[in-house]
């Protein structure tokens, strides 16, 4: 019983310390917490896509032909020819894979220069403000350092010169976006939104529950949003 009292009464005062409602946290804490959160979060969703399978796995992110090809993907499997679309797709997604991880310190850099509004308006904003900063400040310059790599990869890939030729001839068409009749730029777009989207499922789960957000600063902040 004499353990237990000291022990009830840490909880307690650690339950008080995310008891704070968001306007009793100094603008300091508030910046710090956030940012402590999002390095975390975006450091995860990172290492989840830039690891093997991590976009060919995942059926949330697997990057496939666009719509339109895919009906002609589907002709190819009927006559035989099934084999070129897979490693058509299989080489998307490692791409993609290989890609990824150059995020991580462009998304870090964006965490360091959030200013303390930027902060209060994505803690006060939606369940994806926090990702939606993201893409408005990363996506240019991440799209810029993704498609070198994404072209290096399709290189070694006959049937991407195929596609290329196709999906152009698809395009005049109206078949096709003209941004997706270029397999580089098509795999460094989807590459993108896998990313921000796994973001944004990180994003949510520290909303969701702040007790899991990593450091005391961070859950402090995050739970203040309820009160």
């Amino acid at each position: 019983m004499r353990k237990l009292i000291p022990a009830l009464a840490a909880l307690l005062l650690s339950s008080a310390a995310y008891a704070l409602s968001l306007d009793q946290l100094s603008n300091k804490d508030t910046a710090g917490g956030l940012k402590e959160a999002l390095t975390q979060g975006a450091g995860k969703a990172v290492d989840m896509l830039g690891q093997n399978d991590g976009f060919l796995g995942n059926p949330k992110v697997k990057i496939h032909l666009p719509d339109n090809l895919e009906k002609a993907a589907e002709l190819m499997r009927k006559f035989g020819m099934g084999k070129n679309v897979d490693e058509l797709e299989t080489a998307m997604n490692r791409a993609a894979e290989a890609a990824v991880p150059e995020a991580k310190k462009l998304l870090v850099e964006a965490i360091k220069k959030m200013s303390i509004d930027d902060a209060k308006g994505i803690l006060t904003g939606g369940d994806n403000a926090a990702t939606e900063y993201f893409r408005r400040t990363t996506s240019e310059p991440l799209g810029e350092k993704f498609k070198p790599i994404i072209q290096k990869a399709m290189a070694k890939v006959n049937v991407a010169e195929k596609y290329d030729q196709f999906a152009g001839k698809a395009a005049k068409l109206g078949l096709v976006k003209d941004e997706d009749a270029h397999l580089d730029h098509y795999v460094t777009g989807k590459a993108l939104d896998g990313l921000y989207l796994m973001i944004a499922d990180e994003e949510k789960s520290i909303r969701t529950n702040p007790i899991g957000a990593v450091g005391n600063l961070a859950k402090k902040v995050f739970g203040a949003l309820g009160n």
